[in-house]
């Protein structure tokens, strides 16, 4: 079965024909050709495809396309300023070494978001379970959160 789906997608009003099998993480990346997300497991437990659905995040791999109808999606393409400006988040991970391969990286930040955008000033516990769904594979977890807690600071 295929069904015509309305969303925002990245502050844009879009519509894509999807069938009742897809997930969101595959309309992304195959239907709007947005390749930040990454397909990592595919079964909710790495974070990598983590993307913002009104605001909370979510994982792309499990999140059946038909969900998102009249919804708002935001990728880690999304956070991007006018001029190609990164989000302080984004620029806080660079700056702070928060990329190591940089598979895990989206994900990472997309959670981040939502957790400062929640609260602006967590706890470094509140700030570990923020992130706790997503897994980075080159163990940069120190970084990460140095990174987090800077962009926290620097979105205050």
């Amino acid at each position: 079965m295929k069904k015509i789906i309305d969303f925002t997608l990245n502050g844009r009003e879009v519509s894509a024909e999807v069938e009742s099998h897809k997930m969101l993480l595959q309309v992304l990346r195959d239907t709007f050709q947005l390749t930040g997300t990454k397909d990592g497991c595919g079964q909710g437990e790495c974070g990598a495809c983590t993307v913002l659905v009104d605001g909370i995040s979510i994982n792309s791999c499990l999140y059946p396309a038909f969900e998102v109808d009249g919804k708002s999606v935001t990728t880690i393409e999304g956070l991007v300023g006018e001029g190609n400006k990164l989000h302080p988040i984004q620029e806080a991970f660079v700056e702070n070494g928060g990329i190591q391969c940089g598979f895990c990286t989206p994900g990472m930040i997309m959670s981040a978001k939502a957790l400062l955008d929640e609260n602006p000033d967590p706890t470094d516990e509140e700030l570990k379970k923020g992130i706790s769904g997503n897994l980075c594979r080159c163990t940069g977890y120190v970084q990460i959160v140095d990174s987090i807690r800077k962009a926290a600071k620097s979105l205050k």
